[in-house]
């Protein structure tokens, strides 16, 4: 089968760009990432994401329960910085 696209030219730029960085040619480029997909069924979050939904799913991930009741004690105070260099000054 034969395909013919219309590529708006950042799209073409960035395939050109992913088949250089893997050493193929747009062509070989394209039938592995069409391969990879028939292959994996549908597309991951990773890949089909914009920045408005990684950020809503970032921002589900910092208030999910998981982390509601994390609690730890910081020691920033000096003495605790500063204590290996002291002792190494000794």
């Amino acid at each position: 089968m034969t395909v013919t696209l219309e590529l708006k030219p950042e799209i073409e730029e960035r395939i050109s760009a992913e088949a250089k960085a893997r050493g193929l040619s747009v062509e070989n480029y394209i039938l592995d990432v069409l391969k990879e997909r028939a292959a994996n069924g549908e597309a991951t979050f990773a890949e089909t994401a914009t920045p408005e939904e990684w950020e809503a799913a970032l921002d589900d991930f910092i208030y999910s329960a998981a982390f509601q009741n994390i609690s730890w004690t910081v020691d920033d105070s000096r003495e605790s910085i500063y204590r290996e260099r002291e002792d190494a000054q000794l």
